[in-house]
């Protein structure tokens, strides 16, 4: 009984330093903003959500959870993050956070428009609609103080990678030139919610977009193995987003902004799968695992595998609830060390 009210202590002190956690960007992060929408980017149907509370597809890109749950739970804050499209999102959820992410977005405003995803530009506009919705529940005092308070997340730059220059070849600029393009959108982005009273940003590294199942099976050849371009492509981008950080942190007064490292994580659990007790990691779960996701991975796609704790990729894009959990750890423990 004591250690569970020690624990319980041990969470109220950290909610007080960060009362709530708000999620923008791509599908790493939707929680399931994209189920009335007309999108390709869709999953709110089995066996998606297989292994969520309650067996039931919610429109997160998992097996289970996905990393916006599994960052507010290790943070002592909820279990899970509403979608805020949610039709059954309550008030009283508002002061703890909700997701504003939505699967097939990217900084690029082209990317979005191609998966009818709601692109960053929307879902600033809902974060906006949400602050007056907070207001509402807190007052005004009491919303700035949930803002300023809060840890945002976001993640962007997979799809704009991934969909947008690599798959469908959209080469109107070098690559040098287009991840500079992304990591000055991605600069509008933290400038514009700094702008509005957030001051806790946590921005996410892209995935190592050419060890996805699905790229391996675009670009990797008859071995299917990793695609060098595609992920120097995600090494590029995402060297300069650090140096924008760095720049970020010293520009904007009383901002903590943190670069989160979600490429080499992910590309440890997928080069040694069998150090964290993965078998697979060059196929997924759903399908054959070379390239279902999102509608492709659906109720009638045959050999979805029974059990997926063995393997690293959900379907050929999204990891696991499982492997999301090993990369959290060390997310987890950065984001404590900067923010609690």
């Amino acid at each position: 009984m004591y250690r569970i009210v020690a624990s319980r202590k041990r969470q109220l002190r950290e909610n007080e330093k960060v009362p709530a956690l708000i999620a923008f960007g791509d599908s790493i992060l939707d929680t399931g903003n994209n189920n009335n929408l007309i999108s390709l980017a869709k999953c709110n149907f089995p066996p998606y959500g297989k292994d969520f509370i309650g067996g039931k597809p919610t429109g997160r890109f998992s097996d289970g959870k996905v990393l916006t749950d599994l960052l507010a739970e290790g943070l002592g804050i909820k279990e899970t993050v509403p979608a805020y499209h949610d039709p059954n999102l309550q008030s009283k959820d508002l002061a703890t956070g909700v997701c504003l992410a939505s699967g097939g977005s990217g900084l690029d405003p082209l990317t979005s428009s191609i998966t009818s995803a709601i692109p960053i530009s929307g879902q600033l506009k809902n974060f906006k609609e949400y602050i007056g919705k907070l207001k509402g529940v807190v007052g005004e005092e009491g919303a700035n103080k949930v803002i300023s308070k809060s840890l945002f997340l976001l993640s962007a730059g997979n799809n704009d990678l991934g969909i947008n220059y690599s798959v469908l070849r959209v080469k109107k600029y070098a690559i040098s030139t287009y991840t500079s393009m992304l990591v000055s959108w991605t600069s509008t982005i933290i400038k514009d919610l700094y702008g509005v009273g957030v001051r806790k940003i946590a921005i996410f590294s892209t995935m190592p977009v050419g060890c996805l199942p699905i790229f391996r099976t675009l670009h990797g050849g008859l071995m299917r193995s990793c695609a060098d371009d595609d992920n120097k492509a995600a090494e590029l981008f995402y060297s300069k987003l650090l140096a924008e950080v760095k720049n970020l942190n010293s520009s904007l007064p009383q901002a903590k902004i943190v670069y989160v490292d979600f490429y080499n994580p992910l590309l440890d659990l997928i080069s040694n799968p069998v150090k964290s007790g993965f078998s697979v990691s060059d196929r997924s779960c759903c399908g054959t695992g070379t390239v279902e996701t999102a509608i492709l991975c659906n109720r009638i796609t045959p050999f979805t595998c029974a059990n997926v704790s063995k393997i690293v990729f959900w379907d050929s894009v999204h990891p696991s609830e499982r492997a999301c959990r090993i990369t959290a750890a060390p997310i987890l423990q950065d984001l404590k060390k900067n923010f609690l």
